[in-house]
């Protein structure tokens, strides 16, 4: 196996891991998931045969890899359903549960000007109360299920 194609292999796997884990609506798109991979991989190359280090090298790569994935609508879902419902539930039934609720509440992010520090402006927490809001009244509607 060539570097170039052992680098698209790390890239890509690097990049699932991460939309597995905290963007699950991007986990499945593949032609994302190449595209970023690639050009990673071709800057990572680029940067090397530039001369850079390797810790330079993977600091470019990686600010290709997951550039505009820094916040996670998912994981703050994930969050509100940790710090606020797990008394409620299972720790096994936490993500399962988020992942219903993501689908529930992705239509409020519409209303935020969502960038990668988002989580750390005051219009978060106004995000974290309507998304608490949204997931109590569907529990009180549907229950658990």
């Amino acid at each position: 196996m060539d570097t170039q194609q052992k680098d698209l292999s790390y890239f890509r796997l690097r990049l699932q891991e991460l939309l597995n884990t905290s963007f699950p609506e991007k986990a499945n798109d593949k032609k994302f998931i190449n595209q970023r991979s690639s050009w990673a991989s071709t800057a990572y190359e680029g940067a090397f045969q530039s001369g850079n280090d390797i810790d330079k090298c993977n600091e470019i790569a990686n600010y290709i890899l997951f550039d505009g994935l820094h916040f996670s609508k998912f994981d703050t879902v994930f969050q509100v359903v940790c710090n606020e419902f797990d008394t409620i539930m299972a720790d096994e039934e936490l993500r399962p549960f988020a992942l219903k609720m993501f689908r529930v509440c992705e239509p409020i992010f519409s209303n935020y000007e969502l960038t990668d520090d988002f989580a750390y402006g005051y219009e978060y927490d106004q995000l974290y109360t309507e998304i608490t809001g949204t997931i109590a009244i569907w529990i009180a509607e549907n229950g658990l299920q």
